[in-house]
This record gives structure tokens, C-alpha cells and sequence, in this order.
């Protein structure tokens, strides 16, 4: 492994930053974040070195080994008859516990069930949660192993099927062995939206903490039981403009919410494997999650 620092967002020139949060988002292909790029860093082979610095890095960012002696991990299929019919994720648990333990399903981004998230999974069980992943891309074929193929493979998906793949999922946790009835629900830019809508149609849902995902209408905050957590970047205008008349909402349903947003932060700063991530605020965040799902779900 290199000894080269890893590179971070301050890195990085703002705009480039933000055509690469469009090009993660589907808003430009992989040419437009390209040929953009170029014209702020001086040519097309250094915009190429930027968008392989802003790449994922799985294996130098994973914090808790699929063969952990701690924790016991497996694939779990289930059935989504209003959605696409069948449907598997990830399931990560302790390898020893005394009792019933709380449930927590985990939700992507929009590539599917990489490797971050699985090891976010296991970053739950070593805290002594069942957790559960699902994975969006099952239908399709599973995760591909490539984030710009994944994120191909997620733009064909049936979005109203896939919001049923994971009610059933959450339905499917919540009864899973060895799980205490109690559910939480974390998730990461699609998933952050995902556990959001989930918040709204789950009434036994106990706690959600949708990171940087973008807010259901208004009207339906009034549908949501669970305790909310919101962690919402500095920088995220697509995301952040959909949250003050949710908040506004929320607070004339009198609901129970907090919310993190951390300063000098980029969407996706919670993702440890690329340059956005901020290593102090996702610390707090995860420790604020936890927080949440100790006080709710025990």
C-alpha cells in the first residue's frame, strides 16, 4: 500500500467537485464530467487523473474484514411480490451474542451493494446490530464489480419496484432470527432518500438516519413514527434544497427529528473510500447514528 497521502476534497477545485457529483448522479455522462474537467485543469489527460483520484478505493478504506472473527456474515434471498418478485442482500451479525439484538437495514448509494457498504454492514455487527443490505441490483444481476457499470445498470431499474424490493426488505428484517422485533434504517445518498420514504410508510419503523438523501414532499412527513436523524452535507444544493420544507413539516407534525451538518463537508463525506469523505465529521455522524440506534432499538 502506498504511503502517499490520499487525496481529500480540499484537493480539489469546487467545480470539479461538483461535475463529479453530477456525473454520480446521472446528470452528465462520463464524457461531460471529461471534457468539463478539462477546461478547468488544463487538458483532457489531467481531467482523466482527477476522475481516477475521485474513484472509489475499496480495499485501502474497508475497516472490518468479511472474514472478521467477530461477526458472521451471509446472502439472505427474500420475496417481493409487489416488487420484482425475488430479492437478496447482505446480512452481517455478531458471531456470539447473549440475546436478542436490534435489527438495522442498510441501504446504497445508487451502485448497488458495493464493498463500502457491506463493510458498513459489518461496521453494525461489530457494534453488536443484526444489520442487512440489500441489494437494489439483484433483479439485474447483482452489483457488477464496477461502480461506472453499476451506475449504468441503477438507471434501468423500475424505481417504484425497487421502493417494494425494500419495504419487503425491511419487513423481511425486521422478523429475521436472533433480531430483538425492534427496526432501524440507515442510508447513503439514494439510500438516504430511500430510508427517508421508508420513514413514511413504515408505522412500526423505530429510527431512521438518512444521510445526505433527498427529503419526501411535504405532506407526507405527517405519516412518519420513526425517531430521524438527518445528516446533510455543507455542500449539496441538489440535496439540501429539498430539506427545509420537509423540516417545516416535520416540525408542524411536532415529529422527532435532529439533524447533523457538519461545516466545510461534500455529499458523500460519510463514504470513506473517496476523497470526499471527511474523516472528523463522519466520525460524528456514525457516532450520532449509533447514538440513535442505542436509544431506539435496544
Amino acid at each position: 500500500m502506498s504511503d502517499m497521502p490520499r487525496p481529500t476534497a480540499r484537493d480539489f477545485d469546487p467545480e470539479v467537485l461538483r461535475l463529479f457529483d453530477q456525473y454520480v448522479h446521472g446528470d452528465i455522462d462520463r464524457r461531460g464530467f471529461l471534457s468539463g474537467t478539462a477546461r478547468i485543469a488544463g487538458g483532457m489527460a489531467a481531467a482523466t487523473g482527477l476522475l481516477a483520484m475521485l474513484a472509489p478505493q475499496f480495499a485501502a478504506a474497508q475497516q472490518v474484514k468479511p472474514d472478521d472473527p467477530r461477526i458472521a456474515t451471509s446472502h439472505l434471498d427474500f420475496d417481493s411480490p409487489d416488487g420484482y418478485g425475488k430479492a437478496r442482500g447482505y446480512l452481517a451479525r455478531p458471531a456470539r451474542s447473549d440475546g436478542k439484538l436490534p435489527v438495522v437495514l442498510v441501504i446504497h448509494e445508487n451502485r448497488g451493494l458495493n464493498p463500502h457498504i457491506e463493510d458498513v454492514a459489518r461496521r453494525l455487527a461489530v457494534a453488536n446490530f443484526i444489520a442487512f443490505a440489500p441489494d437494489a441490483l439483484f433483479p439485474l444481476g447483482g452489483y457488477p464489480g464496477d461502480e461506472d457499470k453499476a451506475r449504468a445498470e441503477f438507471a434501468k431499474l423500475d424505481q417504484a419496484k425497487s421502493k417494494q424490493d425494500f419495504l419487503a426488505a425491511a419487513r423481511f428484517a425486521k422478523k429475521l432470527d436472533g433480531g430483538n422485533g425492534r427496526l432501524g434504517v440507515v442510508g447513503f445518498c439514494w439510500g438516504g432518500g430511500m430510508s427517508h420514504w421508508l420513514a413514511t410508510q413504515l408505522s412500526d419503523l423505530d429510527a431512521a438516519a438518512p444521510f445526505y438523501g433527498p427529503a419526501p414532499a411535504p405532506e407526507e412527513a405527517k405519516q412518519v413514527k420513526a425517531e430521524l436523524l438527518v445528516v446533510l452535507a455543507e455542500t449539496d444544493e441538489r440535496v439540501n434544497a429539498t430539506w427545509p420544507p420537509y423540516e417545516a413539516a416535520l416540525k408542524a407534525a411536532k415529529l422527532k427529528y435532529a439533524v447533523y451538518q457538519p461545516d466545510g463537508t461534500q455529499h458523500g463525506f460519510h463514504n470513506d473510500t473517496t476523497p470526499r469523505y471527511d474523516a472528523a465529521a463522519a466520525r460524528e455522524a456514525w457516532k450520532r447514528t449509533l447514538a440513535l440506534f442505542e436509544r431506539t432499538l435496544r
